[in-house]
Parts: C-alpha cells; sequence; structure tokens
C-alpha cells in the first residue's frame, strides 16, 4: 500500500509584517508571502505556485523581486538571520543562494534590495546596530558591511540607485544618507540636515533625486543628498521648511514609474502625481479603498494602513497591500476608476478560530477574531459568502446541507440561514464565549461547549436535550461518530471521554492530568480514539487504554484530521507545520513533515471524499492540501457524494427580484416604441433630401463635359512644346561633351609618362634599404648571444642561494607547528575533562529530577526540599557553563594568534622573493637598453647622410602629383554631373508619360460614368408616381456611383440632413483641383519634350565611332584617387 501525501493546491490570506510583501512578475502574476511560503498567483486563470520557506526560519521579515524579475529574494528571522534567494523563473522557485551574516550575530533584516543589474544584494538589520550588509550575492561573498554611528535613530528603508549600481540610499528617524561602494567598502557620500523628521519611505526618480514620504504626510524632494523643496498635495511645490510640518495622515508607501510617482496619503487612499517639468510634478489622481458592503457596523476597510505599492511591467496596473492582510488592484489605462478593486478575494485579518465543511457542498465557513464569518468554495476556489458582525466569532459549524450555519459570538450562539447574497439570523441560543460547536452527520442535532459542559440541541425544535458533564476545565474540542451515537471531547483538564448521544452517559474515559490535549478524533471505523496535546504525543485510546502512543520532536501537535479511507492520519504542530502520519500508528517517529503555517494551526479537516485537506492557523491563512499518492494519483474514496446546486432565498427578496425585472421590460417595450416613430420620421426627411439632390447632379453632369473638352485642348498644346525642348537640350550636351574629351586625353598622356619615371626610382630606394636592415640584424644577433651567456652564469649562483633560504625557511616551520600541536592538545585535554564533568552531573540530576516527577503526587511535603537540591545544582551547571565559555574564548584568542603568525611568515618570504626578481629584472632591462641605444645612434647617423638628398627630391614630386590629382578631380566631378542631368530627364520623361496616360484614363471613365448616370436618371423620372420605387432606384444609384469612402466622410460631416449636398460639394471641389493639376501637368509636359529632345541629339552624337574614343573612356572613368595613391 503506497503512502499518502499532501500537496499545496491553494491558500486563501496574506501575511502581514512583511516589508514589500507584493510584486508583479508579470502582467498577470503577482507574488506575496502566505503562510511560511511565498505564492505566485495568476489572477486570470486563478492558479498559484508554492515556493516554500526554509524549515528553521521563525517567520519571514522582508522580501525584494529583482529589477529583470527573475530572482525573488526572502529574508527569514531565528537566532541567524539568512536571505534566501529563489529563481522564479524555475518551475519549482528552486533555491539559488542561501546568504548570511557570516561571522556577527544578526538576528533579522529588516529590508532587502537588489542592485540595478541584479548582481548586487543589499541588507540592512535591526536595531541597535542597524548594520548594512552588502553581498555579490551569485558567487556567495560578502562584500561590505556598515554600522551605522547613531543607534538611537532606526533605519526603516534602504535602496539602490536605478541608474548606478554602486549608490544607496538609507532613511529613517532623523536619517537621510547617501552611501557608495568603491574600494571594497561603503562610504558616506552626503547627510542630510533631518534630524527632527521621521522618515517612513523612499523612491529614486533619477539619478540625483529622491523623494521621501514622513510621518506628518510630508514628501520631501531630494537633490544630491540635499534637501531642495516640499511637493505639496494640492501640486504645487513650495520651500522645504524642517521645523515645521502639518499634522496630516502619514505616508507610508512610495514607489516612483515612467510617469512620475505613487504614494499613499493616511489610510487607504493613493495619489498619483506626474511630472510636469525637470523639477515639478502634479497631482492627477486620487484613487481611494471602497467601502465594505458585506459589513453590518462600522467597517474598517477604508481604514487600513496600504503598506506596499507596486506597478505591473507595462505600469497598466497599480496593485497594494494593507496592514489588515488584504490585496488590491486598479487599472491605471482606465482613468474613470476612482476605487481600488480586490486583487483576488476578501482575506481574514486576524487568527482564525473555526473551521467546518458540509457534505452536500463544497464549501468551507471560517470564523475570524476580525469579526467575520466567511464561506469559501474548495473546489472553485472562490470566496462566495463573507459577513463582518460587531462581536468575534470563536466557532463555526457548517449544517451537512450546507444551507444552515452555526456561529459561536462572545455574547450567544446565533443559528443562521446561508442565503444566496447575505447571512442572516434566525435563532438565538444562550451560550456565551462559545469555544466549539458541531453539527451531527444528518443533521438533526448539534454540540456546543458552554463552559467545561457540552449541551446537546435539537436542530428541529431548538430544544436542549443533553447536557454532557464531567470535564474540569476548558472543553477544547468535540467530534460526532459516523452513526451520531457517540461523542467524544477533551479538555484543558487532560481528559478525553466518549458519550453516549441517547443516554447521556460516559461509556469510556481517559485521564493525564500532566497534559491538556487539543485535538480529538475518531478513528475512520469509529472503534479507536486519536488524540494530541501538551505532551508531544499522538495516542490511540481504546476502551480507556492507550493502544500506541507516537513519540514527536521539539514541537508540539494542535490539531489533527483523520482520514475516512484509514490511510492516513495529519496533524498540525505548534511552528505551523503539517504531518502525514501512516495508519496504523508506527512506533517509531515515522512521518512527513510539510511546511504549511507561520503560525500555530488551530483546525484542520479532511473532506468527505478524501480529496482535500483543510488547514487554519492564527496567522489568518486557510490552506487548501490536495490529498495524494506518492504516484501522484488521488485517493479512491467508497462514498460517491454528489454536491447539489440549491441556495437559500427569502420571500420578500425573490418578490424584490421580480418586481425589478417587469419593470425592467416595461421599461424596454417603451424604449422600442420611441425607436421605431423616430426612425420613421427620418425615413420621410430623407427622401425628400433625395429628390433635390437629384435634380443639383443633372446640373452638375453638364458643367463637367464642358470642362474636359477645356481641358482635351490644352493637353495637346502642352506635348508640342515639351518635345521640341528636349531636342534643343540633346544638341547643346553633345557639343559641350565632345571638346571635353579631346582636352583632358592629351593631358593625361604626359602625367603617365611622368609615373612611370617615379616608378622606377622608387624601387631602386627600396632595395638599398633592405641591404642597411639585413646587416644591422645580423650584428644584434651576435650581441644577444653574448648577453645570454652572461646572464645564465649569474642565474646558477641565484638558485644556489635560493635553495639555502627554503631549507631554513622549512625547518623554522616544522619547528613552530610542533609548538602548535602541543598547544592544541593540552586544550583538548582541559576541554574533555571539562565535558565529562559536566556530563556525569546533567546525567545524576535527570535521573534525580525524574524520580521527583513520579515521587510528586504522593510526597508533597519533600518538595520545598528537593527544590533547593536542584536550584543548587543549577547553580553549579551555570559556573559550569562560565567556565567553558571563557575556555573557549582563551581557544579562539590563541587560533587568531595563530593565524596571525601564519601571515607575517608567508608576507616575508613573499616579499622577499619579490624584491630579488625585481631586481634582476631591472639590471636585465638596463643593459639590453644600453646596447640597443648604441647601435640605433650608429644606423641613425648614417640614414641621415643617406636620406636627406632623396627627401628633397620625393617632396618636389609630392606637389606635382598632388596638382595633377585636383585636376583630374575636377574633371571627374563635371563629367558626373553631366550624367546625373542626363538620367534626371530621362527619368522626367517617363514619369510624364505615365502622368499623361492616368489622365486620359480618368477622363475616359469619368464620362463613361456620366453616361451611366444619365441613362439611369432618366430610367428613374418615370417612377416619379411610385414614390418607393423611386426611393429605391436613387439608392441603388447611390450605391454605385457614390464611393465608400466619399460616403463615410459625408455622413460624418452631415449626421442628420444634406449628406448628398455635401458629397456633391466635395466633388467640385475634387473637379476643379483636377483641371488645375491637369493643366499644370501640360507645361511640364512640354518643357520635358523639348529637354529630352536636346538630350537624344547630343547623345547621338556621342555613339559616333572616333579614332581617340579608347583613350578618352579610360582617361574619362579612370579613378583620380587610383592615381594620386600611386
Amino acid at each position: 500500500m503506497s503512502f499518502v501525501v499532501a500537496q499545496s493546491h491553494f491558500i486563501f490570506g496574506v501575511r502581514t509584517g512583511v516589508r514589500n510583501n507584493l510584486c508583479f512578475f508579470d502582467e498577470q502574476t503577482v507574488v506575496f508571502p502566505s503562510g511560511n511560503s511565498c505564492v505566485c498567483f495568476n489572477t486570470v486563470q486563478r492558479w498559484q505556485r508554492f515556493i516554500s520557506g526554509s524549515e528553521r526560519s521563525q517567520g519571514m521579515r522582508a522580501m525584494t523581486i529583482s529589477s529583470n524579475r527573475r530572482y525573488l529574494a526572502v529574508s527569514d528571522y531565528g537566532e541567524r538571520a539568512t536571505v534566501t534567494v529563489f529563481d522564479l523563473q524555475h518551475e519549482q522557485g528552486r533555491k539559488r543562494k542561501i546568504l548570511s551574516a557570516g561571522d556577527m550575530s544578526v538576528q533579522e533584516f529588516i529590508c532587502i534590495a537588489f542592485s540595478p543589474d541584479s548582481k548586487y544584494l543589499i541588507g540592512l538589520t535591526e536595531g541597535p546596530e542597524w548594520m548594512l550588509i552588502l553581498w555579490l550575492w551569485e558567487k556567495h561573498k560578502l562584500l561590505a558591511t556598515l554600522k551605522t554611528p547613531n543607534t538611537n535613530n532606526p533605519v526603516t528603508q534602504v535602496s539602490f540607485n536605478p541608474y548606478n549600481n554602486t549608490q544607496l540610499c538609507v532613511s529613517g528617524t532623523g536619517v537621510f544618507k547617501l552611501f557608495r561602494y568603491s574600494e571594497g567598502a561603503l562610504k558616506q557620500s552626503s547627510v542630510a540636515k533631518v534630524e527632527s523628521i521621521n522618515f517612513l519611505c523612499h523612491t529614486w526618480m533619477s539619478e540625483h533625486r529622491v523623494i521621501a514620504g514622513t510621518d506628518t504626510g510630508r514628501l520631501l524632494v531630494f537633490e544630491s543628498g540635499d534637501l531642495r523643496r516640499e511637493i505639496s498635495m494640492t501640486s504645487k511645490i513650495k520651500d522645504a521648511n524642517v521645523d515645521e510640518g502639518p499634522s496630516v495622515p502619514s505616508i507610508t508607501a512610495i514607489l516612483s514609474y515612467s510617469k512620475g510617482f505613487a504614494c499613499s496619503r493616511g489610510p487607504g487612499t493613493v495619489f498619483l502625481f506626474e511630472q510636469t517639468d525637470e523639477s515639478g510634478y502634479r497631482k492627477t489622481r486620487e484613487i481611494k479603498i471602497p467601502l465594505d458592503a458585506y459589513c453590518s457596523g462600522v467597517t474598517l476597510a477604508e481604514y487600513q494602513q496600504i503598506d506596499t505599492i507596486c506597478f505591473s511591467p507595462a505600469e497598466e496596473t497599480l496593485a497594494i497591500s494593507t496592514n489588515r492582510g488584504q490585496l488590491y488592484s486598479v487599472s491605471l489605462s482606465s482613468e474613470d476608476k476612482l476605487h481600488f478593486e480586490l486583487l483576488s478575494q476578501s482575506f481574514h485579518s486576524s487568527s482564525i478560530t473555526g473551521l467546518s465543511i458540509c457534505i452536500r457542498k463544497p464549501l468551507v465557513a471560517t470564523c475570524s477574531l476580525d469579526r467575520s464569518v466567511r464561506i469559501w468554495n474548495y473546489e472553485t476556489k472562490v470566496l462566495e459568502l463573507y459577513k463582518e458582525f460587531q462581536e468575534e466569532a470563536y466557532s463555526v459549524a457548517l449544517h451537512p446541507t450546507g444551507l444552515f450555519i452555526l456561529v459561536g459570538f462572545s455574547d450567544r450562539l446565533r443559528l443562521m440561514n446561508l442565503l444566496i447574497d447575505d447571512i442572516r439570523t434566525f435563532k438565538e441560543f444562550t451560550v456565551r464565549s462559545c469555544r466549539e460547536c458541531a453539527f451531527s452527520n444528518g443533521g438533526h442535532m448539534f454540540a456546543a461547549v458552554n463552559g467545561n459542559i457540552i449541551q446537546i440541541y435539537s436542530v428541529t425544535s431548538f430544544d436542549n436535550i443533553l447536557n454532557l458533564k464531567g470535564h474540569n476545565g476548558k472543553v477544547c474540542q468535540i467530534e460526532w461518530s459516523l452513526d451520531d451515537s457517540r461523542v467524544v471531547s477533551c479538555g484543558v483538564d487532560g481528559a478525553v471521554y466518549e458519550w453516549n448521544t441517547q443516554s447521556g452517559k460516559r461509556e469510556s474515559e481517559s485521564v493525564l492530568k500532566s497534559c491538556s490535549y487539543t485535538g480529538v478524533a475518531f478513528s475512520s471505523d469509529c472503534k479507536t480514539i486519536l488524540a494530541v496535546g501538551t505532551d508531544l504525543t499522538l495516542k490511540e485510546i481504546q476502551d480507556c487504554q492507550v493502544l500506541r502512543e507516537v513519540p514527536a520532536d521539539e514541537t508540539a501537535h494542535t490539531a489533527l484530521a483523520v482520514s475516512h479511507s484509514g490511510r492516513v492520519v495529519f496533524t498540525g504542530t505548534s511552528s505551523g507545520t503539517v504531518r502525514a502520519i501512516k495508519y496504523p500508528l508506527p512506533i517509531q517517529k515515522e512521518w512527513i513533515t510539510y511546511q504549511a503555517h507561520s503560525g500555530p494551526v488551530t483546525k484542520m479537516v479532511i473532506t468527505y471524499d478524501d480529496q482535500f485537506l483543510l488547514t487554519v492557523s492564527e496567522d489568518g491563512c486557510l490552506l487548501i492540501w490536495k490529498i495524494i499518492d506518492k504516484e501522484g494519483r488521488g485517493l479512491k474514496s467508497n462514498k460517491h457524494i454528489v454536491h447539489t446546486e440549491e441556495i437559500l432565498i427569502t420571500k420578500s427578496d425573490l418578490e424584490e427580484k421580480t418586481q425589478h425585472m417587469l419593470e425592467m421590460k416595461m421599461r424596454l417595450e417603451e424604449l422600442q416604441m420611441e425607436n421605431e416613430y423616430q426612425l420613421r420620421l427620418k425615413d420621410m426627411n430623407y427622401n425628400e433630401k433625395l429628390r433635390e439632390l437629384s435634380d443639383n447632379f443633372v446640373q452638375q453632369i453638364g458643367t463637367l463635359k464642358t470642362s474636359q473638352q477645356a481641358m482635351k485642348t490644352e493637353m495637346e498644346k502642352q506635348e508640342c512644346e515639351n518635345q521640341q525642348n528636349s531636342a534643343e537640350l540633346i544638341m547643346k550636351h553633345s557639343k559641350e561633351l565632345k571638346d571635353l574629351e579631346l582636352s583632358y586625353s592629351q593631358k593625361l598622356i604626359v602625367e603617365h609618362e611622368k609615373y612611370q619615371d617615379l616608378e622606377q626610382k622608387h624601387q631602386r630606394m627600396l632595395e638599398d634599404y633592405e641591404k642597411q636592415l639585413k646587416s644591422a640584424e645580423d650584428r644584434k644577433i651576435q650581441a644577444v648571444e653574448e648577453l645570454t651567456k652572461m646572464y645564465e652564469a649569474k642565474l646558477q649562483e641565484k638558485t644556489q642561494l635560493l635553495a639555502q633560504c627554503q631549507e631554513d625557511a622549512e625547518q623554522k616551520i616544522s619547528v613552530f607547528k610542533a609548538i602548535i600541536k602541543q598547544a592544541e592538545e593540552d586544550e583538548e585535554r582541559k576541554i574533555l575533562e571539562i565535558q565529562t564533568n559536566y556530563e556525569k552531573k546533567m546525567k545524576t540530576e535527570k535521573q534525580t529530577n525524574a524520580n521527583l516527577k513520579g515521587k510528586n503526587s504522593i510526597m508533597a511535603q519533600k518538595f520545598i526540599s528537593l527544590q533547593k537540591r536542584i536550584d543548587d545544582r543549577s547553580a553549579d551547571i551555570n559556573k559550569l557553563k562560565q567556565e567553558r565559555q571563557r575556555l573557549l574564548g582563551l581557544i579562539r584568542s590563541l587560533e587568531s594568534d595563530i593565524e596571525d603568525l601564519k601571515r607575517q611568515i608567508s608576507g616575508h618570504e613573499k616579499t622577499s622573493q619579490d624584491k630579488d626578481h625585481i631586481i634582476l629584472c631591472l639590471k636585465r632591462k638596463n643593459q639590453e637598453l644600453e646596447k640597443l641605444k648604441f647601435v640605433l645612434e650608429f644606423q641613425l647617423n648614417e640614414l641621415k647622410q643617406k636620406t636627406e638628398p632623396l627627401q628633397h627630391d620625393i617632396s618636389v614630386k609630392k606637389e606635382r602629383i598632388s596638382q595633377l590629382e585636383e585636376e583630374l578631380i575636377q574633371t571627374d566631378k563635371s563629367n558626373a554631373q553631366l550624367k546625373l542631368t542626363v538620367s534626371e530627364l530621362k527619368l522626367k520623361l517617363k514619369t510624364r508619360d505615365k502622368e499623361m496616360c492616368k489622365e486620359s484614363q480618368k477622363v475616359k471613365d469619368l464620362e463613361t460614368h456620366l453616361q451611366r448616370l444619365k441613362s439611369d436618371l432618366h430610367n428613374c423620372v418615370s417612377f416619379i408616381q411610385e414614390p418607393k420605387t423611386l426611393k429605391d432606384n436613387i439608392q441603388m444609384i447611390y450605391t454605385r456611383y457614390v464611393q465608400q469612402t466619399e460616403r463615410v466622410s459625408v455622413l460624418r460631416k452631415t449626421p442628420r440632413a444634406g449628406w448628398m449636398l455635401g458629397g456633391l460639394e466635395i466633388k467640385l471641389k475634387c473637379m476643379s483641383h483636377l483641371e488645375a493639376e491637369i493643366n499644370e501637368l501640360r507645361k511640364e509636359l512640354h518643357l520635358a519634350r523639348t529637354q529630352a529632345k536636346d538630350v537624344k541629339a547630343q547623345l547621338a552624337l556621342l555613339k559616333k565611332p572616333k579614332k581617340s574614343q579608347p583613350i578618352l573612356e579610360e582617361a574619362a572613368y579612370q579613378d583620380p584617387k587610383q592615381l594620386g595613391v600611386s
């Protein structure tokens, strides 16, 4: 049989007291702490992913997300505070690094922050030291630490400059400082004089600007660490006065974004500020937490203090968390929204005291010290109902049908109906501060605890049937058997009783006065009873005897639940963990522990189909677990449970809703009648306008025909003029090209001959220089060989000296090690002797204590004398502890001395070796440099004598070459310009021809459209006496001849009347524009044709064969830069 395990499925609740306890992973996913884990919650698909915390931590204190939204850092407090970095892109939230403060004793980090590039992590510790610790977290390296000089002023926040990895800002009460990491330490760069101001939060706006919020509601702007001005809430900027401040609500959270920043303003309010210029900010929106509609009395929803503000990556959503454990969000894209909405559901804000489920519906009921009762659906993961009351709720029980609920308040026990949208009381019982209540499985009875008495009532008659008396202390839990014939109860008095619900007598009992029981349950077959208490064990009781005991570790069990299949028992502990234990119970400590809550588990229950485990805690969270086997499959249940969908509603509510529906239907009918009447009136108006428009169209068609004929004649004239101009231009260009070719061909021949002479001289010079270089290299080789022989002899001497020095150092080290070993052995012997004496004394004291506990009930008189002996022994133990601590301190001091001596020896050896090596290298370099200097000076003198006449010739020739290059560049530029003008003229000709063709085609299309329109209008005249057919024909003509774009533009301009007239006006304007454009085109065509003719004539002349054509082409198209380089 495979072992049953539990898997975290969904959690309702947020952990308060954690700094920055809300952040966005992406546009749809938020991360927040809940229980003892961090939860990634998708707000659209409504799934959750759990990142479990560390096992030994006592709770979370702060969290932060990196700027690239990949890494999440969480600080845990305990004996040694740690910071854990998780990889959010990994499916299970893999742990990357666990950071600590090294040898320093740090209990908690109150604020942590990533650098902009996510490489560094800064942590701020709790007072009185208020220490800053900087890590290079990926390499698990502690870079720097810094203690604040003034320990009286508490520090609240630390943050990185988003534009600089090495700059930090720290704020607190009378503290506002900027630090910079340089040369392996955190150095203070600026301090503002703000001793009387209490800063609660701050945010970076730019590389040098920080805005901070105070407890008096002031927004102060700092530039490069200096206080410059104050931003008032009336969107004006005034000069800062540090000493005086108005008593207004405090600013507890602030965060910048691309447009400006958002900050809290007292309870339940967030202001959005946008930047107007480089130094000004203006308030644009005020967003508030709405009133709680489900609260019956005074509500605290709108008076919640805002702890954290965060923006989504695209800055479309703003989310906040409050001090009452609620999450709200608002969309910034819709500016109409002035109130926040719940991000998921409303959660409990205090300890959950009651938990109950029903059979016929997938519902869970919880009650809390926050005076609310909530109904959850564990299948759809939705809050179905909730209501706040005037009194605190201590216990809750759901009826098996899921239609009624029993709630124990401080003044009375109330039986209520679960309606469609409300929880209403219909019967009250005089049971004060009822800490436990439960319905029977049949639903016909319920049991309620009244002090140390268990009262059983009938659900049908509401009479008190039985009073079960026997407990001497407070009753902690009661549970019904499957057939409702028995009730089991446990209490603080150490008693577990099994009652008969028909006779009211005790059937079995088990009393252990040294243990106060906190949880009790029947086994799956109801033959045995399982109980947990303060003695740290899980007991199985049958027939007044304890059958089995499962010993626990240091944590006590606080609640338990047994599966209906009888395969597993789940227990909750005082540390918030949940344990899965096999059933039948094992003898040894065999269980699986799960990280669940951050406070003691108060209640836990398994659903009737064995699919889900539900746990609640003092941290105000409801956690849903999925019960599966080790292969990942759900448990098979013998019972087939069918969930119903019926709901309760009162007759008055139903009548109100039906009446409202009837009124809405009547209103709909009236609106339909009004719309039909208005449509008829509009049709009549449009028919009249259509007639007027048809007459206007006929007149416009006649005018358009005459304008078309005039445009044709003008087009023909422009064509003739363009052809003449183009022929003239071609002739001119051809003549100019011929003249230029003749002149430049002769110049190029002369320059080419000069260039060849210069090349021959250059080659001779190169040959001479190569011979000289070879002779210099031979001399260098001989000098190097002589030097190597000299230095090899010196190296041998030095190596012998080094060997002698090393032998001496080894002898000294061996002597020093022997001394250290003797000291260590002596200290270890002393420690062992102290430990053995201490252990012997501890064993004897444990034996005496055990005997005293056994004889405590019989020998009460001897207790005082024994207690004195125990006090004496404890004093001896304290003395031994002090001696041990003193000896440990001595050992540590000796170890530090040894390490210092080792470092000094290694340092001396390294410095001596380094100095010898440096001296040798410097001597060698000096000798080499002197020889090289002598050789180079001799070579330089020879080269100077040879190169002086040559340099004079080269300078003269370079001047001549530069003159020739300038002439060639000018000729190439003129040739390129001529080519460009020819190509531009050709392109213009082509574009003119195309435009002419398009215009002629447009004219033809317009003529055909006009002829068709005339014929269609002529046909419509015959239907003047028939208005319907005439209307249809005119609509057909309109749809056929008027384009869609024209119709849309006309309808937009004239929505009610005159839409046809507007279309005609637009057409007339278009025709006038067309006429002007055609006239201009004709003129341009005429010019282009004349230019084209000139170009063609010039090209024809160029194409004629010439004798000197190959030489000219080479000269014209050769690159002038190549000639200059050669």
